[in-house]
């Protein structure tokens, strides 16, 4: 596996690759996978905890009585309840709208059907049905897990790329966060690291920086 030292560098080339912008541009990740037959079903749809952040992620609750309330003093970035949920089956371009507004959904286990039915035909193919909380789950872990997480998706496809921060981070702070979504995304290769075939890092407008040294060097 590539080191964090190395992703240092990859992020620091990167960087000084980049022209300077009006806005705070995001740090990207980029894998290109090999050896594998996307038509068997391939697919990547998981949420990886970062360990270093700079701006959380948003996260809306699903949630009625006591968790909604819960939720609320929390600061979820928004609760909803059944009424909203209701509204929004008769609204689709609302319920777009509303659904590209936020990372992640947590909804309560007893609300879980009545968002299937509402809004299950556009969270689903987006990759954001919600996580289902049970009753009397500490609905602010599942917030604090959640805002400091991304969601790595890849479908039917040889390359996968997520955000991992932005340049106003430390180089050593992203280089962690890197490590530890190739950490994940190798667990869920059939062949693990022999599946990567190139790792990049680029900025959002600028070029990908291919990694110093190909793993398939590595392993040669």
């Amino acid at each position: 596996m590539i080191t964090e030292a190395q992703f240092v560098e990859l992020i620091k080339e990167a960087k000084a690759a980049t022209k300077q912008r009006k806005f705070k541009q995001s740090i990207e990740l980029i894998i290109n996978f090999k050896d594998i037959d996307v038509k068997k079903g391939f697919a990547l749809n998981e949420v990886v905890q970062l360990p270093k952040t700079s701006s959380p992620a948003t996260v809306c609750v699903m949630a009625t009585g006591d968790m909604g309330q819960k939720a609320k003093q929390a600061n979820a970035d928004a609760v909803i309840g059944t009424d909203e949920l209701a509204k929004f089956a008769a609204n689709k371009r609302e319920s777009r709208k509303f659904i590209n507004k936020y990372d992640f959904f947590l909804a309560d286990t007893q609300v879980m059907p009545t968002v299937g039915k509402t809004l299950g035909q556009l969270l689903g193919p987006r990759g954001k049905m919600p996580t289902p909380v049970p009753f009397n789950a500490p609905i602010e872990s599942f917030l604090q897990r959640f805002r400091t997480s991304i969601k790595v998706r890849s479908r039917a496809s040889l390359s996968v790329s997520c955000k991992i921060g932005d340049e106003s981070m430390d180089d050593a702070d992203l280089s962690i966060n890197a490590h530890a979504v190739l950490s994940a995304v190798e667990k869920k290769l059939p062949n693990g690291e022999k599946n990567i075939k190139r790792i990049m890092v680029k900025t959002t407008m600028g070029k990908p920086i291919k990694q110093i040294q190909e793993v398939k060097k590595k392993n040669a």
